[in-house]
Formats: structure tokens, C-alpha cells, sequence
């Protein structure tokens, strides 16, 4: 309101977005570009003609009874669970009393098969009685211990100060015995939460020997974080057996894997919100001030329910399933543990040094976009842009994306069709580049090193993309940008401690190399059979020459062409990373297929497989669902036919690096004779296909010979062309990778 009172309207906030100072300005700022749209979405139309736009003119409009059927096939797809409710009850009614005619519903019921292949999930089954209680008195605590030592299996859940895992102090903790049984014990809450609870210390101190009793088993949603819990408390949470996210994210990666989505999709139980005891916003408070009462029935249920989610779940496994959840994402769960905990260290002084470097070099690009335009102006502002490059400058718009409100776009795309041509775009993309990379890593990587060990704690999240990669935030280790010599220096400022050094394993290629062995493509698999550059080979098969007459811009598009034919590129995709034509591109396409016919043939198969059974699958068998594969919008079922494609071949690169971490780490904790004998070599980042390591200098040369034998040898000699890892070793991670 402030703002559009100073300046008129949204048009004169965005012209004016470079006055206001503050977060709140950048965040303005960075919203600028999306602006637009969002105002046009709001803007009620007035300018249809509805006897034009309507079939029936204004009879389009009449009301008609729900077509609930399809209503269910329609909510699922966007997930609105409140709603799919209602219309499955509605359909089921319907189907009942057959008030809309059985032709009618069969045909809606069969479209809602088609279109959702999954099946209804099967409720678990509920307790008779619910029992929850409190522990706050010792005679309770007491009774707890004494239950605990008779337990096999128990739920488990941490109530905490924080979500950042390393500093996470405890409020309570709840323990599930069996469906519909819990106990929370308040250890962190306020006096006028809890008037009465017991000693922090007293508690964890007879608590630890359940806790680290391996053959006590542990069960919960999302345990690698209470594991970091009870750690700062210098507990090691043992006997891991089970968790309710995990086991989701094998048998439906593609859905949400919360515990309120799981409970209610498989419980069919709305839980306790966070929010709904907390409130949110400026207005919500600690979990430590909520009410014994409350914060027990939320605890409790927590625990109870990641219990009874995790053994329903197994249940819906078949044995491949089951096998992947038990000896890959359970234990690959334990060794991000192990390097969520090491971190990385962090050279402060390198950054400091970039950031100023980088800051003058923004300052100096400024100055260009000046000369370029002609005059000063916001390089932080849509609109200014627009002005100068379409109106000032007279840039032609033809082809270019544009706006909702029907102006030229001045995104990262446009810009890139631009720049080969004028000076300005290229400016502009360089500025927005180094900027990001300046407030991103240079200036915030430095504010996230933990003043206990001088080293940067990054998350992994296992269970988000569908094909089983992993996700790193808090830093966002995996998305430094590796194009640009600024970008690559960044990682100059990872290294390792006096007396270590860090050591890089990648595997070579090995997205092209699961795509030779799924297509069984006899050209492709001989050239890795032979060590050939897969790449010179493909030059060589498409252009019809020796491969020791291929030039460098020959293996160059060769280089795309793989790379590009495993992401589903098609012609145009091609002709556009290329810088050539349309129809040159299809040739390429054409003479790459002809020479390796077989990964034509795998493209088709794997869609025809896609589409029947609304799933693909890794060589591993994890299964990777693709809702959109029946969608009548064509673009969303040509992204799936091209997610089919890809989906077995990232999915299955994703399971063989999951595969490495789990026997790395098995290796390092290997010891001679005793915890002396054990090697001091930590691994601290997993990158896409990358495992980064901190080494000792003395182990050096056994880290050297072990690492890629064990990378080489986690396929188990299921794929027919060999496995590579290639290692580098320096003092910083851009010198060994």
C-alpha cells in the first residue's frame, strides 16, 4: 500500500523497484520479471464477445450436474486432496444410484482409469483405541524404561527449536510402541507450557542405551534428521530399520512424501498441522510454548503414525521394491548422514577475494551497459530494459517471447537469441550472472560456515526427484555453475585441512554409457568396450569420415548430439545448440540414428512401455511414474515421452552412484585390527555423478587405487559395457575435479 500511495500503481513500483533499499527491495526485485503476469491473472476480463467464444452462446454457461468421475481424474492430477474427497464419495454415490445413466459412468469411470493409472491406495488398517499420554513424572519415566527393554521396534520423533539439523536443540521427544500407542516426554518446554517435566540431562543419559542399542529398532519420517539431533547431544542414533518418507518415495517418487500427505493418502487421518499449535508469520511461536496437552497429542500421533505408515507401505512392495528400500535408500540415508556431519571446510579469505573481484567487475559491466544504451539506466528493471532495447535501439521482436501484457520479454532466453547479435544482451546476461553468483556463493557461503568447526553443513534430500538423484540446499552444493571460469573458482574455496587433501572420483559418461547397454546398440557398446571416445566415434559414424580425421567442431556437435538425444532433444532443441539450421539439425538426427539404430529403437520402445504401463523403470527397478503420459494436451505428453526416455538412464546412473557411496563408506569404516586401524579418509559431497572426498596425505595413494575399483565394481556386472571412474586429487575442489 505504501509503495503504490508513493508511486500510483504497479507500473510505477516497478519503474521505481531500485529505490526501495533493504531485503524487502530485493525481494522486489527479484519478483519483477513475474509481475506482469500476476497482475494480468487478477485482471477480471471485459472484452470477449461470449456469443463468439461460447458454442452455445450464453446456454454454455447454464450450470449441469458434476461430472464427478472426471473431477477425480482432474484432482488427482493437481492434488487437491479436500476435493478429490468429496468427488470420489460423489462418484461413488453416483455409481450406486445411477443417477447419470451406467452408460455415462462407465465411460467417465474408464476415462478415470485411463488417464490415473495408479491404483486407490489400500488404507492401513486403525487401532481400536487410541492411547497417548505424557511422561513427566519419574514413576513414568520408569515404566518407559522398563517398556523400552522388553521393545523389538519402537516409533520415533524430536520435537525441536530448529529445523537446521546441526544446531537443532531438543523440546521433546514421543516414542510409538504399536498403532495407536504413544508416549511424548517434554524435556525443552516453558514453564508455563509444562510446569512439570523432567531433567534434559537425566533423560538422554538413561535414554542413550535404547537409543544406540542396534537391536532395538527405529522407525520414523525422515530420520536423518532426529539422527543429527540426538548427535549434538553426542548420542548415536543405532538399529535404523524403517522410514515412512522413504518407503513412499519407492513405491510413488512422483507424489508428495510429507507425513500429512502419506496419512491421509494412506491412513486416510488428517494430521495435528505445526501451524495449527503455532500458528505462523510474525505471530507464531516456539514449539516449546505449546501446551503439554496439545503438544502431546501432536508429538505422539507423529510417532504413531510414521509406525504404522512404514509397515503399510512395505506391505505394498514387491520384492525388488523392498530390496531397493532396504540395501540402497536406507543405507544411503546413513552415509549422507556421515557427511551431513563432516561438512565441508571452507576457505573464508578466498571468497572475501572473489566477492571483491566479482563486485568490480560488476561495476565495470555497468559502465558498458551505460556506453551500450547510451545512457544510465536500472539493469535491474524489466521495463527500462524494454524500452532501450526495443524501442531505443530498435532491436527487431519478431520471434521473440513476449510478456502477458503483451510486451517483449527481457528474460535469460530472449537475451541469448540476442546477444550473438548485439552488444547489450551480452552485457546484461554477463551482469545477472556474476551477480548471482556473488549473493549466492561468493557473499552467503561465508554466513553459513558454523562457527563450532569452521566448515559448511550442506542437507541432502533423498526423497524429490523422481529418478532417485539427490537434492543438496542449505548450501546448494550441486548447482554451482561450472561453464564459467567464475564460476569454477568457487570452488577453489573448498579445500582441505593442513595435512589433507581433496580427492574427486566422476564417473566417465555414464548417462551414454546406461543408454549403450539399454538399447543394446552394437556401435555404441563396442566403442566403450574398446575405451574409444564415444564422442570422436559418433563424429566419425555421422559424417562418414576416419575418427582421426574429426575436427574438434565435429566431435563438438557429436558431443551434443549424445548428450542432447538422452534429455528427448528433438530437431529444433538441436538446430538451437548448434546455431544451425532446422533442417540440418534433422539430418544429423537422421544419419545419428541410422548409425545407431538400436537407440532408435530403445526411444520407441521405452514410450510404447510408458504408455501402457504408466511407469518406467532402472535397471535397479526403481520405478518412475509419468502422470502425463495420457494427457491430451500435447506438449505435456510429449514432456513425458521425453522424461520416458531419459527417466531409466539418470534413474539408474542415480542408483549406481548411491550404490558407490554405500561401499565407499563401507570401505572407510573397514578396520584392520582395531578403531586405530581405521582410515581417517571422510567422504564430504556427493555432486550428480561426482563423490568428493577429504583424504589424508598418508592414505593418499590407497584412496587413489581403491576408489575407482569400487566405483568401477558397484554394477555387479549387470551392465555390458564397463564402468569408469575417473579421480583427481589437489588442495581445493577445482584443482581435483
Amino acid at each position: 500500500v505504501k509503495w503504490l500511495e508513493a508511486y500510483g500503481s504497479l507500473a510505477g513500483v516497478m519503474e521505481h523497484a531500485a529505490e526501495v533499499k533493504g531485503k524487502v527491495g530485493e525481494n522486489l526485485q527479484a519478483a519483477l520479471e513475474q509481475l506482469p503476469l500476476s497482475y494480468d491473472l487478477v485482471t477480471i476480463k471485459t472484452d470477449l464477445d461470449l456469443h463468439t467464444e461460447l458454442s452455445d452462446g450464453l446456454e454454455s454457461l447454464r450450470r449441469t450436474t458434476p461430472k464427478w468421475a472426471q473431477l477425480v481424474v482432474d484432482f488427482k492430477r493437481w492434488g487437491f486432496r479436500t476435493w478429490l474427497k468429496e468427488a470420489e464419495s460423489r462418484m461413488h454415490e453416483a455409481q450406486n444410484t445411477d443417477l447419470f445413466g451406467s452408460e455415462h459412468i462407465g465411460e467417465q469411470a474408464a476415462l478415470a482409469m485411463e488417464t490415473q493409472p495408479e491404483k486407490q491406495p489400500e488404507l492401513a488398517p486403525a487401532p481400536e483405541k487410541l492411547d497417548y499420554q505424557a511422561v513427566t513424572t519419574e514413576a513414568q519415566f520408569t515404566a518407559l524404561l522398563d517398556k523400552l527393554a522388553q521393545a523389538d521396534k519402537i516409533g520415533i520423533d524430536t520435537e525441536t527449536t530448529s529445523l537446521d539439523t546441526m544446531n537443532a536443540a531438543l523440546v521433546g521427544i514421543s516414542i510409538a510402541f504399536q498403532a495407536g500407542e504413544a508416549v511424548y516426554i517434554p524435556v525443552g518446554h516453558s514453564l508455563t507450557a509444562a510446569p512439570e517435566q523432567l531433567d534434559l540431562q537425566d533423560v538422554l543419559g538413561r535414554l542413550k542405551p535404547h537409543l544406540e542399542n542396534p537391536a532395538l529398532k527405529k522407525i520414523g519420517q525422515n530420520l536423518k534428521y532426529d539422527q543429527h539431533v540426538f548427535a549434538n547431544y553426542d548420542i548415536a542414533l543405532n538399529g535404523i530399520a524403517g522410514d515412512s518418507m522413504l518407503a513412499s518415495y519407492i513405491i510413488e517418487s512422483h507424489l508428495g512424501h510429507g507425513l500429512d500427505e502419506l496419512s491421509e493418502r494412506w491412513l486416510g487421518l488428517e494430521t495435528i498441522t505445526y501451524e495449527s499449535l503455532c500458528g505462523k508469520g510474525a505471530k507464531q511461536i516456539s514449539f516449546a510454548d505449546v501446551a503439554i496437552g496439545q503438544a502431546t497429542e501432536y508429538a505422539a500421533q507423529d510417532a504413531d503414525f510414521a509406525l504404522r505408515l512404514e509397515a503399510h507401505l512395505c506391505a505394498q512392495m514387491d520384492a525388488k521394491q523392498l530390496e531397493m528400500y532396504e540395501k540402497m535408500e536406507l543405507p544411503v540415508a546413513q552415509v549422507l548422514f556421515e557427511m551431513e556431519r563432516n561438512g565441508v571446510q571452507i576457505d573464508r579469505a578466498e571468497l572475501a577475494r572473489q566477492s571483491a573481484e566479482l563486485g568490480a567487475e560488476l561495476m565495470k559491466l555497468e559502465q558498458e551497459a551505460y556506453a551500450a544504451a547510451g545512457q544510465p539506466f536500472n539493469l535491474n528493471s524489466p521495463k527500462q530494459l524494454q524500452e532501450i532495447l526495443f524501442d531505443k535501439m530498435g532491436i527487431p521482436t519478431k520471434g521473440l517471447k513476449k510478456t502477458a501484457k503483451g510486451g517483449i520479454s527481457t528474460n535469460e532466453a530472449v537475451l541469448e537469441q540476442l546477444a550473438p547479435d548485439y552488444p547489450l544482451p551480452k552485457i546484461i546476461l554477463q551482469n545477472r550472472s556474476l551477480a548471482k553468483l556473488k549473493s549466492t556463493y561468493t557473499d552467503k557461503l561465508p554466513e553459513m560456515i558454523s562457527p563450532k568447526d569452521g566448515r559448511v553443513h550442506t542437507t541432502y534430500a533423498q526423497a524429490v526427484a523422481i529418478t532417485g538423484r539427490l537434492a543438496s540446499n542449505n548450501p546448494n552444493l550441486q548447482n554451482i555453475p561450472i561453464r564459467t571460469a567464475e564460476g569454477r573458482r568457487v570452488r577453489r574455496a573448498f579445500t582441505a585441512p593442513q595435512g589433507s587433501v581433496i580427492v574427486s572420483a566422476d564417473y566417465s559418461q555414464i548417462e551414454l554409457r546406461i543408454m549403450a547397454h539399454l538399447s543394446g546398440d552394437k556401435t555404441l557398446i563396442a566403442a566403450f568396450q574398446n575405451g574409444e571416445d564415444v564422442h570422436r566415434r559418433t563424429a566419425a559414424e555421422v559424417f562418414g569420415i576416419a575418427p582421426e580425421n574429426v575436427s574438434s567442431e565435429q566431435r563438438r556437435y557429436a558431443k551434443t548430439i549424445n548428450f542432447g538425444l538422452i534429455y528427448g532433444m528433438g530437431q529444433y532443441g538441436l538446430a538451437k545448440s548448434l546455431g544451425i539450421d532446422n533442417i540440418s539439425a534433422k539430418n544429423f538426427i537422421d544419419r545419428y540414428f541410422a548409425r545407431y539404430p538400436g537407440v532408435a529403437e530403445y526411444m520407441q520402445r521405452t514410450k510404447e512401455q510408458a504408455a501402457a504401463q504408466g511407469f518406467v523403470e532402472t535397471l535397479f527397478g526403481r520405478r518412475l511414474y509419468l502422470p502425463d503420459i495420457h494427457n491430451k494436451n500435447a506438449n505435456a505428453r510429449a514432456g513425458a515421452e521425453r522424461a520416458a526416455i531419459n527417466a531409466p538412464m539418470q534413474g539408474t546412473a542415480s542408483d549406481l552412484i548411491k550404490r558407490a557411496m554405500i561401499d565407499v563408506s563401507r570401505w572407510l569404516s573397514e578396520c584392520e585390527a582395531s578403531p586405530w586401524d581405521c582410515l581417517k579418509t571422510k567422504l564430504i559431497m556427493q555432486v550428480h555423478d561426482e563423490l568428493v572426498l577429504e583424504v589424508p596425505e598418508a592414505e593418499l595413494d590407497l584412496v587413489k587405487e581403491k576408489l575407482p575399483q569400487i566405483m568401477a565394481g558397484v554394477d555387479e556386472g549387470m551392465l555390458n559395457v564397463p564402468l569408469v571412474a575417473e579421480v583427481g586429487v589437489g588442495m581445493n575442489w577445482e584443482e581435483a575435479h
